[in-house]
């Protein structure tokens, strides 16, 4: 295959636009069709090659994936290690073990399906993954596994048929692709089936110029080009992503390969000095630019273009270094041997999955590392021998997110979104008199009656109900504490990681079911009081959670000294009005509900703060710690003496009195 450098230059414009975009430059808000690019570009140079090794007969397996190994590896493991130090000094346990997690599933090819499993990939949490990027490498390592088979299984049915095989498992993908962002936009994204097509792309392309050789024609060409710059200019993360509009990038590289001989303006342009040497160091700048920048988000509290710009000339001296002394010399076969890159890619990868396997087992080395900065952040309730509720409710579908307890009869149960969950824990530990159960969903208020669709996408209105046809079967319950954020039906968003990831409440869907004129806040708080109304009606009693105070800032950051780990009583009850007062009014209203508020927790008079005894109570901007859970549920123990509510007894003269 004659070397063509407009292939270079394309892959300039490929990585340019996806680091600026990474970056946050607004002006390149379609960047990540960079990824699209390479997607074509690697499917027409491994389509040609393995043509022409098929043609002369000389294919080998063997010798496509060593090549493969050559290309991919050695850069990828080195940037991997280098990343290793400072996560461990940077990263709290939690995001320790996920990037520990994104370690063995990069290591297996496989970071797709993880990062898929996880979260939308314009997700602004996503900023704080250094090895987000490598899903892209899983898609073309899968493909490379599966194409070269496909392609020599299929060649006795001569070339020509061949092609149109490929025609048509390209259009079957893209078809995939159409019906995926509107049904499952995550999987689409980032899973190979719906991105095949893109790689099959650049071999329709391959097998057109084998046939016909590169055309020369300016307009096409130019347009192919121009094609590009459209797409990186225009499309945003609102454009469904890899859809029918992702043919517009797709062509237009295809039409480059096709009609972009070097005589052509496009091939002129593209085949300048400076793209092309972007072109050569493409993929290192590709692996190095994404944990750079995630590092400095961790490292910093605010960020600025100035720090960007800076870290661009970084990632730039990063890439020409490892592909000098990385990439160059492990593509040379009298410099190290098929045997030798095997070898070191083996223990490479054993290595990197043994180092993360531990990382996810200890909960990201929490106990390892930095006892008194890391120690309270991690959150795992997975290994307090709690009970797990029966499939029908934990898996079936609609499935909870919560349902587990000290027993599967209870006769207390806590029930909420996650800031139910953040207690229960503490609560459990504290008031075992009771046998515990937490049941409810992350993002998913108790409010009955309700159509409810979470700002973060959470689709709540069929596990809501799954929740209270489950409290209708329960007759030995006596209790029933109800926690929840209380910023649904706000117009903001306040806390630091809900305004870190983008999130709108004004997104949301709240609509009272029978009444949907009613305003969110009105079918919020209505939708509460039916779920009072029904533990009324079932003669149990209730506590219902003023929420938590939330935090502008991150608990990790006070630790660190970047920022005070204090708060504004005023402002936490400023921001809490609407959710005090209607609680108030609900109160006041039914007389087996009592309402506890948790500022006392936190204040001391006027002055609030996260910490207690050395400790952070708080893991995040608005949920406990498990440190602070405990701490919680004494307190709410304590209150629950003091308010001289006989809650047990109580309860069970309710279940006998007769109506």
């Amino acid at each position: 295959m004659k070397y063509r450098a407009e292939i270079d230059g394309l892959r300039a414009v490929a990585v340019i636009p996806i680091i600026l975009f990474h970056a946050g430059f607004e002006f390149f808000n379609g960047g990540f069709v960079g990824v699209d690019i390479f997607f074509v570009i690697s499917g027409y140079l491994i389509t040609t090659l393995l043509i022409e090794d098929l043609e002369q007969q000389k294919f080998s397996i063997i010798s496509f994936y060593e090549r493969r190994a050559r290309r991919l590896l050695p850069a990828l493991f080195l940037v991997m290690l280098c990343c290793i130090p400072f996560a461990w000094a940077w990263l709290p346990p939690q995001e320790m073990k996920d990037f520990s997690q994104s370690l063995v599933a990069t290591a297996s090819f496989s970071s797709n399906i993880l990062f898929w499993l996880g979260s939308g990939y314009f997700d602004s949490a996503n900023e704080l993954k250094p090895l987000l990027h490598t899903w892209s490498l899983a898609v073309e390592e899968q493909y490379y596994v599966l194409f070269p088979l496909f392609l020599v299984s299929t060649w006795r049915f001569g070339k020509a048929r061949v092609f149109w095989f490929v025609v048509t498992l390209a259009s079957a993908s893209l078809l995939l692709s159409e019906w995926g962002w509107r049904n499952s936009p995550t999987a689409n994204f980032y899973l190979a089936p719906t991105r095949a097509w893109e790689l099959l792309a650049g071999g329709i392309g391959a097998f057109i110029v084998q046939r016909r050789g590169i055309q020369n024609n300016n307009s096409l060409a130019f347009l192919g080009l121009a094609a590009l710059l459209f797409s990186i200019l225009v499309f945003d993360e609102s454009t469904p992503f890899p859809s029918v509009y992702a043919l517009v990038p797709v062509l237009g590289v295809v039409l480059i390969l096709i009609y972009g001989n070097k005589g052509s303006y496009a091939a002129r342009l593209l085949s300048t000095r400076l793209l092309v040497g972007i072109g050569l160091i493409s993929y290192s700048l590709y692996l190095w630019h994404q944990p750079v920048f995630a590092f400095y988000r961790h490292a910093t509290t605010v960020q600025h273009a100035t720090g960007y710009v800076a870290l661009i000339g970084v990632t730039l001296a990063l890439a020409y270094l490892s592909w000098r002394y990385i990439e160059q010399p492990f593509r040379l076969k009298t410099i190290i041997r098929r045997a030798t890159i095997f070898s070191l890619s083996s223990a490479a990868i054993a290595g990197i999955c043994i180092f993360g396997v531990m990382g996810i087992t200890s909960d990201g080395f929490a106990k390892k590392r930095n006892e008194a900065l890391f120690k309270d952040l991690a959150y795992n309730t997975s290994r307090l021998g709690y009970v797990k509720c029966p499939e029908s409710l934990s898996k079936n579908k609609p499935s909870l997110d919560y349902c587990h307890g000290t027993s599967n009869h209870p006769t207390a149960l806590v029930v909420g979104d996650s800031h139910a969950d953040d207690k229960f824990y503490g609560i459990a530990k504290a008031m075992d008199q009771y046998q515990w159960q937490l049941i409810g969903n992350s993002s998913c208020p108790p409010l009955l009656g309700v159509n409810l669709k979470a700002a973060d996408g959470t689709v709540c209105t069929e596990r809501l109900q799954k929740i209270f046809n489950y409290i209708r079967s329960q007759e030995q319950l006596e209790l029933v504490v109800l926690s929840f954020a209380h910023a649904y039906p706000l117009d903001t968003f306040i806390a630091a990681d809900h305004v870190q990831r983008k999130f709108d409440p004004r997104d949301s869907i709240i609509t009272d079911i029978k009444n949907p004129q009613l305003n969110r806040a009105d079918a919020f708080y209505g939708g509460l009081a039916k779920t009072l109304e029904l533990l009324n009606q079932l003669k149990i009693k209730v506590v219902v959670m003023v929420d938590i105070p939330e935090l502008t800032f991150f608990p990790l950051d006070c630790i660190k000294g970047k920022t005070e780990c204090a708060f504004s009583k005023q402002e936490a009850i400023t921001r809490q009005a609407l959710h005090r007062r209607r609680l108030a009014e609900l109160g006041a209203r039914f007389a087996n509900v009592k309402i506890n508020d948790p500022t006392s927790i936190f204040c001391s008079g006027d002055n609030c703060s996260i910490l207690r005894d050395g400790h952070t109570l708080y893991r995040d901007s608005h949920h406990l710690s498990l440190f602070g859970s405990l701490y919680y549920g004494r307190r709410f123990a304590t209150w629950f003496q003091q308010s001289n509510i006989d809650i047990l007894t109580a309860s069970r003269e309710l279940k006998t009195r007769p109506d």
